[in-house]
């Protein structure tokens, strides 16, 4: 067993044979590239393949990275109509890896992350089957009854909307620089998000992260999901509040994040078509919309400083400030919205 940082497989190996899962041979493990939150570990031993997170070593922000909500999920919605891939066990302390983790079946599949990849799946009508097929989960998930599914106290079934204003406010006040040129900014749409709150749309389970490339496709046929992954923000909460944090990753301005991601492609619908397929698919009106982009344009841009943040802890100066290149842009799109 050789250990990569963050990981000790001597540590895990005797995990999984005290929680009794069948074993066969030594334990390897590599880690899978993409995603710049959670640590992802592709572990397996001669019979069997997993998929391991944990969070990362670096720049821990309080609540980003509950281990315990991601598998409580993914585990409530095994046989409902949402694709999710088979749990398998976690930890919720520091005792096995000094860090909590959850451990789920390795899905074999294809995940996009570019827009070469994207273009590889086929021709237009292919893309736009997938994402189609994409749309159709995202409103499957937000139709399932959380009670039905032993999620019912998995997040307070009112106010979610004030909270997410709340939450990533405070979030940007333990991320950003000292001397940020954007501060000012940052709390005028925090202040314009505050006034705007509308009732909520209804209560159903959120992803909280829901693009192309956290699904996995499957490997013949792009038009199916097999699995939705990166539950870690997911809870109870709007779910027009997904729907629009996916249309703005389609916006143009999401390129100056990541200029390759295939979710901000010119081959995927424009934002305002991927808003209107949600709304026929899910059966659902877009009221307020303009709040609900802009606190997606908030949250995107809190999350890419957080991202900043963890790479100047890490030593990624060049990472850190691409991504505060993007700051200003993103919260001049959400005054926008209000404007």
């Amino acid at each position: 067993m050789t250990d990569l940082e963050g990981l000790d497989l001597i540590a895990l190996d005797r995990h999984l044979r005290e929680a009794g899962i069948p074993r066969t041979g030594e334990l390897r493990a590599e880690l899978i590239s993409g995603g710049r939150s959670n640590l992802t570990f592709a572990v397996s031993d001669d019979a069997s393949r997993w998929v391991l997170r944990r969070p990362p070593l670096h720049g821990l922000t309080p609540s980003a990275h509950d281990m315990a909500r991601e598998y409580r999920v993914v585990a409530a919605l095994a046989g409902t109509s949402v694709p999710v891939a088979p749990a398998v066990t976690m930890s919720n302390d520091d005792s096995v890896l000094g860090a909590p983790f959850q451990m789920v079946e390795y899905v074999p599949g294809r995940v996009i992350r570019t827009s070469r990849e994207l273009a590889a799946l086929g021709d237009r009508a292919t893309i736009e089957a997938c994402v189609d097929e994409l749309i159709k989960v995202l409103a499957e998930l937000h139709s399932v009854h959380p009670d039905s599914v032993g999620l019912g106290d998995f997040g307070k079934p009112n106010g979610y909307l004030e909270r997410q204003v709340r939450r990533w406010g405070s979030q940007w006040d333990l991320v950003k620089r000292a001397d940020d040129a954007c501060d000012a900014d940052v709390a005028r749409l925090h202040a314009k998000l505050a006034e705007a709150v509308p009732p909520q749309s209804r209560t159903a389970i959120v992803h909280g992260d829901y693009r192309i490339d956290n699904t996995i496709l499957h490997e013949e046929d792009p038009a199916k999901v097999v699995a939705v992954l990166d539950w870690e923000l997911s809870t109870l909460g709007d779910p027009l509040s997904d729907a629009a944090l996916m249309c703005v990753y389609r916006h143009p301005t999401f390129r100056l994040v990541n200029s390759d991601a295939a979710w901000a492609c010119e081959l995927i619908p424009a934002a305002d078509e991927l808003a209107h397929k949600y709304s026929l698919a899910a059966g659902q009106s877009l009221d307020h919309w303009d709040f609900y982009m802009a606190l997606a344009y908030f949250k995107l841009a809190i999350i890419g400083a957080g991202i900043a943040y963890r790479a100047r802890e890490g030593g990624g100066a060049e990472a850190a400030d691409r991504l505060a290149d993007a700051l200003a842009p993103l919260i001049a799109a959400g005054l926008a919205e209000l404007s």
